[in-house]
């Protein structure tokens, strides 16, 4: 249901395109790792891999639960809460862990917060935490990295502006852009498979970024 309502609203706030790597799959079981740099992109990278058949359970912070409606939608659709800063939050790798035997999609943002910035820019992704790594070590599962790039000019800075760029959206339309690169199965150490993936990542956004219809400015 979660993808579903992600389908239809976010063309409404923005012109979304999809570009894959030739080589890509979404093979059940995979881990679906993207970049995180708004409140809006949830909604974005989730009509995105609907367009591609794929309706993955999303890994976000537990808080989100609490939101009237919102948190029936994720409860009903088997999505995974994580305590963050809490010893309960290795929990979510157990359910995640599950999801993925069960054949499941699992979308995790590695970044495990929103950059603290009050612009629009784009920018790469932050540090990756260990968790990704973890879960993949954990289940053998392939790591599909996504990109996006756009959503910070629908909601981004603080909250007044949030809400005068997610109000003003519909009228600005700005362009989407997703790209699903090449799965790949993470090897080495914790550390190791935490930069890989991260690299991987990163160059999902920059195709992504380059994908956009303007000439977007880049954070440094």
């Amino acid at each position: 249901m979660l993808s579903h309502i992600a389908d239809v609203l976010v063309p409404a706030v923005g012109r979304l395109s999809v570009t894959t790597d030739a080589d890509t799959a979404l093979a059940p079981g995979s881990i679906i790792a993207a970049n995180h740099t708004s409140l809006a992109d949830p909604a974005i990278v989730l009509a995105a891999l609907r367009r591609l058949g794929a309706e993955p359970v999303v890994m976000a912070a537990a808080g989100l639960w609490r939101v009237p409606f919102l948190g029936r939608v994720l409860a009903g659709g088997g999505h995974i809460p994580v305590l963050r800063g809490d010893r309960r939050a290795a929990a979510a790798l157990d359910t995640a862990a599950e999801a993925l035997e069960e054949g499941r999609l699992v979308l995790i943002y590695a970044e495990g917060g929103l950059p603290r910035r009050e612009d629009a820019a784009e920018a790469a992704p932050g540090p990756f935490r260990s968790g990704l790594a973890r879960l993949a070590e954990r289940t053998g599962a392939p790591v599909v990295p996504v990109g996006h790039a756009g959503a910070r000019r629908v909601t981004s800075g603080g909250v007044g502006k949030q809400l005068a760029g997610l109000a003003t959206a519909p009228l600005r339309r700005p362009g989407l852009h997703v790209h699903v690169g090449t799965p790949l199965r993470l090897t080495g150490d914790c550390q190791a498979r935490t930069a890989r993936a991260r690299t991987a990542v990163t160059n999902a956004w920059r195709t992504a970024a380059a994908h956009l219809d303007d000439s977007s400015p880049i954070a440094a």
